[in-house]
């Protein structure tokens, strides 16, 4: 019993010294130094073994963003990161957090673990927070990994909550197929928008259950798009 009071008051001092927000510097950006040295030498080297291009707007502008993406593989993180040189603030499920290796590294770049079960106070509370100090914070709300054959799974709720709340625009990112080995992935990217008609507003559930549709529709549509655009592309090719 003495050892786990111990451990559990190691714990707290812990969370009292972890601050989740990161300080502006003189230009009023906000960096984190070990996100920007895992873009530098990670990315790289994961651009070479699965090549990705983007469509659409690649730079995202400094201050506050909602990314909502979909989520292939695991190392569909480095999409949003690689559209900033500011940080950004994942929102990964809480087992990561606890796994011996990975969960330094989620306090590292400054991650905000999440229960899978998307009802979490806490962690929505700390994407308020990172937020509204003008920070990027990135959703996958599939809230798993896509194995299926579907273009995309139904959306858990929490991103739209997130932009609505702090009234920050929402960046839409759709990984329009599973990035494979020596295969160039396609990253598409929307210009942000704002989910304005839900501003001020005491929501209901299914008003929030509708933003979530909302955001899912546009990215599949993104989705839809980019594959007329290749099917035509293609049948240009055929006829010359």
């Amino acid at each position: 019993m003495e050892e786990k009071q111990k451990k559990q008051e190691k714990q707290k001092k812990r969370a009292k010294k972890y601050e989740i927000t990161v300080k502006a510097n003189k230009k009023g950006r906000h960096i984190m130094h070990f996100l920007n040295f895992l873009r530098i030498i990670v990315a790289p080297v994961y651009y070479i073994l699965k090549p990705f291009r983007f469509y659409g707007p690649r730079k995202v502008k400094d201050g506050a963003f909602v990314y909502v993406s979909n989520h292939r593989v695991m190392f569909d993180i480095v999409y949003p990161a690689m559209t900033t040189w500011e940080g950004v603030h994942y929102v990964p499920k809480k087992s990561l957090a606890d796994a011996p290796f990975v969960g330094g590294l989620v306090r590292l770049v400054k991650a905000i673990p999440v229960n899978r079960d998307g009802n979490d106070v806490r962690a929505l509370l700390d994407c308020f927070k990172c937020l509204k100090n003008g920070e990027k914070v990135v959703v996958f709300p599939e809230g798993k990994r896509n194995k299926t054959e579907e273009v995309m799974l139904p959306f858990k709720s929490g991103a739209a909550v997130m932009a609505i709340r702090t009234k920050t625009p929402v960046v839409p990112m759709v990984v329009y197929s599973k990035p494979r080995f020596f295969r160039c992935t396609h990253i598409l990217i929307d210009e942000p928008f704002e989910l304005s008609e839900y501003y001020d507003k005491k929501l209901t559930e299914a008003e929030i259950l509708a933003a979530d549709e909302k955001l899912r529709n546009h990215m599949l549509q993104m989705h839809a798009k980019h594959t007329e655009y290749l099917q035509s592309k293609k049948k240009k090719r055929k006829a010359n």
